[in-house]
């Protein structure tokens, strides 16, 4: 599985944690940055890393600011991305069962490294059921369809 990574400069010290956790846990990974603390805006890093996963170059992503809410308003403009901005693992299970969410947002200054760490693993390891949410899912598509021209 290869994911996609991105944060802007809030979300800095829990993408590299991220990082750590998918070298150590055999995952193949693309940083779109940022890299820096410096202030920077999160849709310049949080916008390629959603078109990395609705093209298809990744097969999900995980995006970082303060608060997750930024960066996941950025990706779910990008067709085909459902980002769900997830502060527990619960929310990551669900949103991967019945949403096939393909990217997670988090807030570095809402959720513990530790985890945040434990969200990640739960939204890497939870399949999507299918079935009767996979006809909600394929609502979602066509609301895109309808007003994302």
């Amino acid at each position: 599985m290869k994911i996609a990574l991105a944060c802007d400069h809030g979300g800095l010290n829990l993408k590299n944690a991220v990082i750590e956790y998918l070298k150590e846990n055999g995952y193949d990974f693309v940083d779109y940055g940022t890299n820096s603390t410096d202030s920077c805006d999160y849709p310049d890093f949080a916008l390629p890393a959603a078109e990395a996963v609705a093209e298809k170059k990744c097969d999900r992503g995980i995006i970082i600011c303060s608060t997750g809410i930024g960066v996941s308003i950025v990706a779910n403009k990008v067709p085909g991305v459902r980002c769900a901005h997830c502060h527990d693992s619960y929310c990551a299970e669900f949103t991967r069962r019945h949403n096939d969410a393909n990217v997670l947002a988090m807030g570095e200054k809402v959720v513990g490294t530790g985890y945040a760490l434990k969200i990640v693993e739960t939204f890497l390891n939870t399949q999507f059921e299918g079935g009767r949410h996979q006809r909600r899912v394929d609502k979602i598509t066509e609301i895109e369809k309808k007003y994302c021209k």
